[in-house]
């Protein structure tokens, strides 16, 4: 099992470029529908708290997925798994590839900027399934566009976004309370209803 989280998430960290929203919808793919190793709505889980955590999210949402699969060992074999394609490739690059050569060079050029168009279709994907995953609608949508846009408008009161995942929690807590307090008026009448039909 180890090895094959570590093969797993080695593959993914291997042939992944935009950084950790472009790996989202990669280890998805593996984790949920390949291997079924969790659900889908705990895989959105653990991208919360991997999102919430400090971090590169791509190191945070293995080290979750490890962790929930095979504990501390699990999240060090997954860790490195993400982590060893990238700095081998970043060694590689700076021992033969200098700034010059990437410059100079119209292969290399090329082949960078035919990645770019590929990197914001593999940022949007699990954007969209994760959006539909987590119930979000036309009527729920306003609140990720707005925070979008109180974020992006650079008032340095309502730009932070560390602001909105506090917020988000606190709203979170708030609505999973309200719920249960729902449930339990339910349960009591729905026993009230029995009791007088007796």
């Amino acid at each position: 099992m180890l090895r094959r989280l570590f093969v797993t998430f080695f593959k993914i960290g291997a042939f992944t470029f935009g950084g950790g929203w472009a790996m989202i919808s990669i280890i998805e793919k593996e984790i949920v529908h390949k291997h079924k190793w969790i659900a889908q709505n705990e895989f959105l889980d653990l991208l919360a708290v991997a999102q919430s955590l400090p971090g590169i999210l791509a190191v945070n949402i293995s080290v979750a997925v490890g962790d929930r699969l095979r504990g501390v060992r699990g999240s060090i074999v997954a860790a490195l798994g993400t982590i060893l394609p990238s700095f081998i490739m970043i060694l590689a690059i700076a021992i033969f590839l200098t700034p010059d050569v990437i410059k100079s060079d119209p292969t290399i050029t090329a082949i960078f900027k035919g990645i770019r168009p590929a990197v914001v279709a593999l940022i949007v994907a699990p954007v969209i399934t994760s959006a539909k995953s987590a119930g979000i609608g036309w009527r729920t949508v306003l609140i990720p566009v707005t925070v979008a846009l109180l974020i992006w408008s650079k008032w340095p009161v309502v730009s932070n976004p560390i602001l909105y995942i506090v917020i988000g929690g606190i709203g979170g807590y708030i609505w999973f309370v309200r719920q249960q307090r729902r449930l339990q008026r339910a349960k009591i009448v729905n026993e009230e209803k029995g009791g007088d039909e007796r």
